[in-house]
């Protein structure tokens, strides 16, 4: 009899895109396996997880709102809601195992897991554990983690360090830095630097490129600038007809970016710490600071504290940023020793290592 198995989470690319890895680990060992992911209405693994060929069933769950005090009214109603959802769920797939991987619908869905007695597994893709995760992890079958030191949020016994699943795509990539800066249209003999803000956009970011990009053409650099949807058409706009410049909302082939870039900035998600580790990158931090438990800079300060990595505060990256992305760019040496410490901290095979403790342990 095949086993099925339930992976609840999602929210943001840095939860769907683990999870979907997992899933296909999982189905590479096990062919029979049947998988049914969890999601909330309206998010968007409700998109992604369809198109990478799975199952999703969407329940009623919204996180705490920080800012509006007012629009938290109605969650007690729909945590219950959610939970006879998940029940319904449950009582119609009949897993063998749950595995969550941060986002709203983690919570109710290991919850009854753990209060039936079926094995429960959580992904922690941060250095710093949420609140949802801390509290589930007591229960839990396993826990597997990105980095070291935790056990201050974690059962010592029940961790194991697996690193975050990525992309194969990016993990295996054997493009050549020729290869990838002749598809972004750029000159070889330029330093490259590689700026991203996530699906969204990082304003800090991107109006710290747009203040002060005419430094990059003076210093003889060049950009592949990833905007991010908001505001996208005036920094495109700004950059019109700037040769050192590629601009687009989107990277398409995340796997050209990385091997056309020489230094990286980018937000500390958990999902960027980790590809820019395993492709050993160059890179100056700027964590988003309203990131819950401020667990962006966390992600980045492991990094730095390793001399793998710099940080530029969100507040300070109008008049440091540049700058910063500029000396890391004509230091060689420091990039050469960021690159030598990254690939001591990169764990390429993290969703293999999840998928077979996972099969074993059911």
């Amino acid at each position: 009899m095949s086993n099925r198995i339930i992976i609840a989470g999602g929210g943001t690319g840095g939860h769907i895109f683990p999870a979907i890895a997992i899933a296909n680990a999982l189905v590479a060992q096990d062919p029979s396996v049947e998988i049914l992911f969890v999601g909330a209405r309206g998010k968007m693994e409700m998109e992604k997880v369809p198109e990478a060929g799975y199952r999703i069933e969407g329940i009623t769950i919204v996180g705490f709102n920080r800012s509006s005090f007012f629009k938290n009214i109605s969650l007690p109603f729909k945590l219950v809601k959610s939970y006879f959802q998940v029940k319904k769920i449950f009582k119609e797939f009949l897993p063998d195992a749950v595995v969550g991987v941060g986002g709203y619908s983690t919570l109710p869905v290991l919850r009854l897991a753990q209060a039936q007695g079926i094995p429960t597994f959580i992904h922690e893709s941060n250095s710093f554990a949420g609140k949802a995760n801390i509290y589930l992890g007591k229960k839990a079958t396993r826990i597997f983690v990105a980095s070291d030191g935790m056990q201050k949020f974690f059962p010592a016994n029940k961790i194991m360090i697996t690193g975050n699943p990525v992309r194969k795509q990016i993990t295996n990539s054997t493009i050549s830095r020729t290869e990838a800066i002749k598809y972004f249209g750029l000159k070889e003999s330029l330093t490259t630097i590689l700026v991203m803000g996530g699906s969204l956009g990082a304003k800090s970011i991107n109006d710290a490129m747009l203040e002060h990009m005419g430094q990059f053409e003076r210093r003889h650099l060049q950009l592949i600038w990833q905007t991010g949807k908001t505001n996208a058409d005036k920094y495109k706009h700004a950059a019109e007809g700037k040769e050192y410049i590629w601009i687009n909302e989107f990277i398409t082939d995340m796997e050209m970016a990385y091997a056309a870039a020489d230094v990286v900035v980018s937000r500390a998600g958990a999902m960027a710490v980790t590809e820019i580790c395993i492709q050993a990158k160059p890179a100056v931090f700027v964590p988003f600071p309203l990131a819950s438990e401020d667990h962006q800079t966390h992600n980045a300060m492991r990094l730095v504290n390793k001399s793998a990595a710099l940080i530029v505060r969100d507040g300070d990256a109008k008049l440091q940023l540049v700058s910063t992305s500029i000396q890391l760019a004509k230091d060689i040496e420091m990039r050469a020793l960021f690159t030598k410490n990254c690939k001591l901290l990169a764990l390429k095979n993290a969703d293999t290592v999840i998928a077979n403790e996972i099969l074993t342990s059911i």
